[in-house]
């Protein structure tokens, strides 16, 4: 078996490669944007309403940080921010229309490059990623 600090630097360098190639063959969303800003107009993206509470949740973020990135991104126009009706403590978050219609098409283009490498896998190939993928949603 692979010493852990072996298998530690493997895992981050196959998944920063995957992502980077991935960027490449599917075009990047969001151009000017940080690594952290992109995450959170892709998670909004999916998830339109999410809370800031949520959305900070989801990604790992402390309050204060995903109320910066929302502040930066609502001045950039990129996001919008509105009121809860039903709780006017609760901020919920949307992109705008033209983000929307960028984060659609580059969420498609990527699920289209990944199912083109994902048709020449094997049935063995899948059962491994399958399980794999179940691994990391586990850590």
């Amino acid at each position: 078996m692979p010493a852990r600090t072996d298998l530690t630097t493997d895992l981050f360098h196959t998944v920063g490669r995957f992502r980077r190639q991935l960027r490449r063959t599917a075009g990047g969303s969001f151009a000017g944007v940080t690594q952290s800003q992109a995450e959170l107009l892709r998670l909004v993206g999916r998830r339109p309403d999410i809370s800031v509470r949520e959305a900070a949740e989801e990604l790992s973020l402390a309050a204060n940080t995903a109320s910066t990135l929302v502040s930066k991104l609502t001045a950039d126009q990129l996001l919008v921010r509105s009121v809860d009706p039903d709780d006017r403590r609760i901020g919920r978050l949307r992109l705008t229309e033209p983000a929307q219609q960028l984060a659609d098409q580059t969420r498609a283009s990527r699920r289209a490059a990944l199912d083109v490498v994902l048709n020449q896998l094997d049935d063995e190939q899948i059962s491994d990623l399958t399980k794999g993928l179940n691994v990391l949603a586990e850590m």
